[in-house]
């Protein structure tokens, strides 16, 4: 096996073991260790299966961060952001580094989070198990070979799987924990086998640093038109995030994480990490097509023991299913995972409420309180007892891994906005002509032709009326789109219900930015929804 050994080694940091460690093995090396170690199996066509057991996705509860001199006043401490006291620190890392000279196999990775070589975070991973250290490897941003030879990690990553946590001991929860020390620079991961920890951990580290430097860290896709016209993406599950910004048209930057600098919208990633459960050939041919390349890590697919086919239908083992596989098993992707700085902003929402339009035009202003709202809903029939639709606000459209103050990254956007003359768009994807269960989905073929129109500038041209609840622009008729959908009240059948579920709706968005409101300048405060006053039916 090809070893690429670092002049900097474990013993340089203080990490002693006696463990056999392989390092920077490529991908072809980290499968056949998996096989023989019994981590995974092959696939019929290539892609290596793995089982994460009973953590399928975040253990959120089971995260912390280190509360020091260095964060006390730098993290947004509450649900997302829980603290650790650097005692229970001290005695996890000791307890980590114990299990790592027990250890008689190690495997090492030296990696870049982020693709914009003057803003990108030095990251080393130590993992006990050679297909997480091929997921990894996948996801983040591989140095080229001379690169590794003098590299010298910034934090470090410990990823023992087998560790279990002592509450009492450690301060956590349970046996599963996620530390992060900024001062230390490591975090520690132990008591999961779920992969995704450690690609969070890394984008959660790099929403803490980039603000420093005045980036604007992003959980956003982004593409790249024709024209050299960069697109950025925002919108939590069940938006359209994937799909809308998955265009044949158009060069893909990237799926989920980037950093928006003065010069670039660069990815945080060299890969992907897919949702795989019901993936359809027709509906998205560019991700299924990666379920059958050699190189591709598939989690919690169920396969048949005799033949090795996939059934992707299949949630016996999960409904969280996932695919990691490099960028550039995507047609079309950018080479350098890299684009110009943004043209467009495009905010993904579903309301199941039918009250918004499907596209508007937002000020810098009203970009970040949508930005710091975070919106979507929830269907009706979705959990017990949900019977109506439900509304959803995730600030920064991913509350869970921004570990400043929300106003730090809506500010930075504001600014970011206004010096590049960004235009920014707000899109529901969600119900027309009523609320969930009554109306029905924004057709596709009309939201694409709107986001298009947005794109290729040409909406800018179109005249816009002034929604009287939420206050932005909304086009009044745009070429190859139904009018009449433009204008969510007319779609109503019941004018007075429209009203009423509006009122309702612009309650729920002034009771969520309350907790904005006293970290937000006077003219984001005035882009606050307002009840419309009663319309002729």
């Amino acid at each position: 096996m090809s070893e690429r050994i670092p002049l900097m080694g474990l013993d340089a940091q203080g990490f002693a073991t006696t463990a056999r460690l392989h390092w920077n093995l490529l991908t072809t090396a980290l499968v056949e260790q998996a096989l023989i170690r019994g981590e995974g199996r092959l696939a019929a066509d290539g892609p290596l299966v793995v089982e994460t057991g009973p953590h399928t996705g975040r253990s959120a509860q089971d995260k912390f961060m280190v509360r020091d001199a260095e964060t006390a006043d730098t993290i947004w401490w509450g649900k997302s952001n829980k603290p650790m006291e650097p005692a229970h620190f001290a005695a996890l890392k000791a307890d980590f580094l114990a299990a790592l000279g027990d250890r008689e196999t190690l495997f090492v990775q030296d990696l870049y989070g982020g693709s914009q070589p003057e803003h990108r975070v030095k990251v080393r991973v130590i993992n006990e198990l050679a297909w997480h250290n091929l997921f990894i490897r996948t996801l983040l941003v591989r140095p080229a070979a001379e690169e590794l030879r003098n590299f010298a990690p910034d934090f470090t990553i410990i990823d023992l799987p087998s560790f279990r946590a002592d509450p009492s001991r450690h301060g956590c929860r349970g046996e599963t924990v996620i530390a992060v020390s900024i001062t230390d620079k490591l975090i520690l991961i132990g008591g999961t086998k779920y992969a995704g920890e450690m690609k969070k951990s890394v984008f959660g580290l790099l929403n803490y640093l980039l603000p420093e430097k005045g980036i604007m860290p992003m959980h956003c896709s982004a593409n790249i038109g024709p024209k050299g016209d960069t697109a950025v993406f925002f919108g939590l599950s069940g938006t359209g995030k994937t799909t809308l910004s998955a265009d044949a048209s158009r060069t893909l930057i990237g799926d989920d994480e980037h950093g928006w600098s003065d010069t670039a919208v660069f990815n945080f990633e060299g890969g992907c990490y897919a949702k795989m459960i019901r993936l359809s050939a027709e509906a998205e041919p560019e991700i299924y097509a990666t379920t059958k390349r050699f190189g591709t890590i598939l989690e919690n697919v169920v396969i048949d023991d005799t033949t090795r086919a996939l059934d992707l239908d299949d949630n016996r083992l999960a409904e969280n299913t996932r695919g990691a596989y490099p960028i550039d098993f995507i047609p079309n992707a950018s080479a350098n995972n890299m684009g110009p700085v943004p043209q467009n902003i495009v905010m993904l929402t579903a309301d199941a409420f039918g009250v918004l339009p499907p596209i508007a035009k937002l000020t810098p202003e009203q970009a970040m309180y949508h930005f710091l709202s975070g919106y979507t809903a929830k269907v009706a029939g979705t959990e017990i007892g949900v019977t109506e639709p439900e509304a959803t606000f995730s600030t920064c459209f991913g509350a869970p891994f921004m570990p400043r103050h929300p106003s730090v990254y809506g500010n930075l956007l504001k600014e970011r906005i206004a010096k590049g003359q960004v235009d920014c768009w707000l899109v529901n994807t969600g119900w027309t002509g009523g609320k969930y269960g009554v109306g029905h989905r924004m057709p596709i073929k009309a939201t694409r032709a709107l986001l298009n129109a947005a794109l290729d500038g040409s909406l800018n041209d179109a005249q816009f009326r002034t929604d009287p609840n939420f206050g932005f622009k909304v086009p009044v008729a745009v070429p190859g789109v139904d009018s009449a959908i433009l204008d969510p009240r007319q779609t109503w059948a019941d004018k007075a219900e429209y009203d009423a579920t509006a009122a309702k709706l612009v309650d729920l968005f002034n009771e969520n930015f309350a907790q904005f409101a006293d970290h937000v300048d006077e003219g984001v405060r005035q882009c606050a929804p307002c009840v419309a006053q009663a319309e002729n039916a």
